[in-house]
């Protein structure tokens, strides 16, 4: 039996092919989700207007990531990673399985049940690849790299088989297809979980520390399940769309809360706050990065359905495929960006740098929608051209950040570091989602307009704070 994956540890391959599966069936159902929604009931689908779709695909998403906060705390003080990530799968694959139920309760179920596990998956899993080399190991950016890879195999299969079944066939038979692929991801991690040696194995915390959180966790699961309650029984008698404004002013909170708490700690040394400033300003280029980015399931989605020619050389295509463009992109291009930072050697542009640069491409993504926004079949190449340009952004941006966390974290909160980056996902899919709320009544050029001139700004900004920011992460490129 092999005892390297491509050079690095065996366990690569479980958490490779678990975060595969679990990919697959996220883009899977986010590439036909707002499609669902908005779809006409005769259609099969829930008759939600743009401003409704919009703002529930915005929470939904928003919320998944947002949860991977407390999910990284609950691995590091109550379950280890190891646990976490197959409690999560599990999860995840119950929501999808209620989402292929025709019922809007069911619906409104599976969004919340995929949302929990999403929130205890992702980021322990990121963990586990960290916590597989040892400090200073010069493979770990490389193993990220492969892990990434995993990440957009099941990105890019995702949307032709869920997306077909679903818009060819029945939209509820996408969201089986999405559970059906969790579920495989389940059986092939604990099949593999002997690979990964003692990693993501135990919590940091001993054990009467562990059993006040399991409190804090049950008492906290009892509320968050109080409320859905009372939200399904009609108690709560609001609009997705009031929700979505009272969660921005939370999910804000939530943000500040985090990090004045996080820099007022005095267990913290000099260098680790420096350190931990510098993961903010990630953060916050991470966040307005994804906000623009992940789009692709929202109005761009829609623009895809509604304005584009869905079809090329003479076979047509369901517009969720559209969603598989990025990672065929970066099946292409991020080989040649992994010799290209090796190729520059001690030139290889810092952390900073490259977040600047992503935040530019994908600004340049939109701008590029600008003079066609207004038109009806246009051809699919203007999409094909966006989604090139957003995946030259993303290699710039994602798996650079998600290694500077795993360097930049104090190790005691690595689960917790890692939820943060994640927040800076759920921002940014918040905002995403509130912008396809304004689909239907906003002029498309100026939407796109004021989409691409924001993230080009943002990242001049972000180039000229590299230096600075250099100090700040003490020696971490």
């Amino acid at each position: 039996m092999m005892d390297s994956f491509f050079g690095h540890p065996r366990g690569l391959s479980t958490l490779f092919f678990t975060e595969m599966w679990e990919r697959f069936s996220y883009y899977g159902m986010r590439a036909i989700l707002i499609l669902f929604m908005v779809a006409t009931v005769s259609s099969g689908g829930l008759g939600f207007s743009d401003s409704k779709a919009g703002a529930i695909y915005g929470l939904y998403t928003s919320v998944g990531y947002l949860l991977c906060l407390p999910g990284g705390w609950i691995a590091d003080r109550v379950l280890g990673q190891r646990k976490a990530v197959l409690y999560g799968g599990i999860v995840i694959a119950l929501g999808n399985f209620s989402l292929a139920v025709p019922s809007i309760t069911a619906f409104y179920a599976g969004l919340v049940l995929v949302a929990i596990g999403t929130g205890l998956l992702k980021p322990n899993v990121s963990t586990i690849v960290g916590q597989l080399y040892e400090p200073g190991d010069h493979r770990r950016d490389a193993g990220f790299s492969i892990f990434y890879m995993g990440i957009n195999l099941g990105a890019f299969l995702s949307p032709l088989i869920c997306g077909w079944l679903a818009q060819r066939i029945n939209w509820h038979y996408g969201f089986l297809a999405s559970g059906i692929g969790m579920t495989s991801g389940i059986i092939q991690y604990l099949a593999g979980q002997r690979h990964l040696g003692a990693a993501g194995q135990e919590p940091a915390t001993g054990a009467a520390e562990r059993a006040k959180s399991r409190r804090i966790v049950l008492w906290s699961a009892l509320a968050v399940l109080a409320l859905v309650a009372l939200a399904f029984s009609g108690v709560l008698q609001v609009s997705a769309e009031q929700v979505a404004n009272v969660f921005a002013f939370g999910l804000t909170g939530v943000v500040v809360v985090v990090f004045v708490v996080l820099m007022l700690d005095k267990s913290y040394d000099h260098q680790e706050k420096n350190r931990i400033l510098a993961i903010f300003v990630l953060f916050v280029g991470a966040a307005l990065f994804w906000a623009a980015y992940e789009q692709a399931g929202s109005t761009l989605n829609l623009f895809a359905e509604r304005s584009t020619r869905l079809d090329f050389a003479g076979h047509g295509f369901p517009a969720s495929w559209f969603q598989s463009l990025n990672s065929l992109y970066i099946f292409a291009l991020a080989p040649v960006f992994a010799w290209l930072w090796v190729w520059l050697g001690s030139k290889d542009p810092s952390s900073p740098t490259k977040f600047a640069l992503g935040l530019i491409f994908v600004g340049l993504g939109f701008a590029i929608l600008v003079p066609i926004a207004g038109m009806k079949n246009v051809s699919p190449l203007w999409l094909a051209a966006t989604y090139f340009l957003h995946t030259v952004g993303e290699l710039l941006l994602s798996p650079v950040g998600l290694s500077a966390m795993t360097k930049l974290a104090p190790a005691r909160i690595a689960g917790l570091m890692m939820g943060v980056w994640f927040l800076a996902t759920s921002v940014g899919d918040f905002i995403s989602g509130r912008l396809a709320s304004f689909y239907s009544s906003f002029s498309l050029p100026v939407l796109f307009g004021i989409v691409a001139g924001f993230a080009i700004a943002v990242g001049l900004i972000m180039g000229l704070l590299v230096k600075p920011m250099k100090r700040l992460m003490g020696g971490v490129n």
